[in-house]
């Protein structure tokens, strides 16, 4: 009973279960539905008396010219940018697999996620046109689910998409996805941008067990499905916003399958522009790390059993000891039974609430993230401010790298 307790109380956030989307079954889709109703007010006779008929407002017409405008946008953003978006086959000891990219530069780099290339002892690249080729993977990066592979074909058969900016992206604008979902190749699907700044695991195992979270993901209801991943996300003036990745699931259907919820998840163009170039020259991008594990957000019932009054920051629950954070001491929690309802129940309590980054106000701990993986690397020094207690504090942090931390 008490566990059974503890865990309702403890539950920070919804758990979300998500697949990535890489492999085979298809979804009608339906871009854009237009109708118009017309109302003919009419005259009711009785004893020739001529009565009106209760007044009905304005006829709805649909916006044709609108509709037809941005159908011809949308075609002509994939008969322009289609050209660049390649399916990928993967064969591994375990298995084969597909997945989607897109081609980077007329050097012949493509673009996909780790996760589609994960293990594979051969990789083939199929283009629009027909052509098909064995590709090299040269560079895999786990933290953000990023790998580049390399083709050799003539400069003329590749098309690069332009990468645009995540930054410049608002909630509700409109976005495409091309890929190749369950094998169907050349598929577009539309959606808007859902939200901005999310979190996931990412692919690097910690030292203590657990994964690295990485950020600055971007949430879409555009249709993705298995087979998608790598694939891009595009806004309407035909520029890479984000790589498409993963999907909210909900349990598996009757066949085996996860459940796509219609909630998808790409990483942002930023990120790509920021570690797919080092990639390239190097070989591998080096992480900043903090050293710390925090809660997304609170709600009201758990800042009153935690003492918090401030409604806003990421609520520190666990310091990496010798990592960047303990050494610029920050404080995680510690587990303690607190009275709730007359019952003793288990909580984190003690931990510093990150309220701001180098002045930069921190309303979630994906904020936090997304501000250090885009703007910093290891070696920089940040100020954190976080609440303890009562008292606000400074704390000056060096960021080390997540890959000297044994993984």
């Amino acid at each position: 009973m008490m566990r059974s307790r503890n865990f309702i109380l403890f539950l920070f956030s919804i758990v979300l279960l998500t697949a990535m989307a890489c492999s085979f079954t298809a979804l009608p889709f339906n871009l854009l539905t237009s109708s118009s109703v017309e109302v003919t007010p009419e005259v009711a006779v009785v004893e020739e008396l001529v009565v009106p008929a209760p007044e009905v407002s304005a006829p709805i017409v649909a916006d044709f010219a609108s509709a037809d405008a941005f159908n011809a946008l949308a075609s002509g953003i994939y008969e322009t940018y289609s050209p660049g978006v390649v399916s990928i086959l993967v064969w591994t000891d375990f298995g084969n697999g597909s997945g989607s990219g897109f081609v980077y530069d007329k050097q012949g780099h493509i673009v996909t996620n780790n996760h589609v290339v994960e293990g594979a002892t051969q990789v083939e690249v199929d283009f629009q046109s027909g052509l098909k080729v064995w590709a090299d993977v040269i560079a895999t990066d786990p933290d953000s689910d990023l790998a580049v592979l390399k083709v050799d074909v003539p400069a003329d058969a590749l098309v690069p998409l332009t990468l645009g900016s995540s930054e410049d992206l608002k909630v509700g604008d409109t976005v495409l996805a091309i890929g190749n979902p369950y094998g169907l190749v050349g598929t577009m699907t539309t959606g808007i941008v859902s939200a901005k700044g999310r979190t996931m695991e990412s692919q690097r195992l910690s030292t203590s067990g657990g994964y690295f979270s990485t950020g600055d993901i971007i949430q879409t209801d555009a249709t993705i499905n298995p087979g998608n991943s790598g694939g891009p996300l595009l806004n309407l003036k035909g520029e890479v916003i984000g790589i498409n990745r993963a999907i909210q699931t909900s349990g598996l259907s009757t066949t085996g399958d996860p459940v796509n919820t219609g909630i998808g998840f790409a990483i942002s163009v930023d990120i790509v522009k920021r570690v797919v170039p080092v990639l390239i020259a190097e070989g591998a991008y080096e992480y900043p790390y903090l050293g710390i594990s925090a809660l997304e957000q609170l709600n009201l019932l758990q800042m009153e059993l935690l003492g918090i009054t401030n409604n806003t920051g990421a609520y520190v629950t666990d310091v990496v000891p010798g990592s960047p954070a303990d050494v610029a001491g920050v404080r995680g929690a510690t587990p303690t039974l607190v009275d709730y309802q007359g019952q003793q129940v288990q909580m984190p309590t003690g931990g510093d609430l990150i309220l701001a980054i180098d002045d930069r106000p921190v309303q979630v701990f994906g904020d936090l993230l997304s501000y250090v993986l885009l703007n910093k690397q290891p070696g920089d020094t940040v100020t954190l401010t976080v609440l303890r207690g009562t008292e606000t504090l400074q704390l000056d942090l060096v960021l080390g790298s997540r890959s000297n931390t044994g993984n």
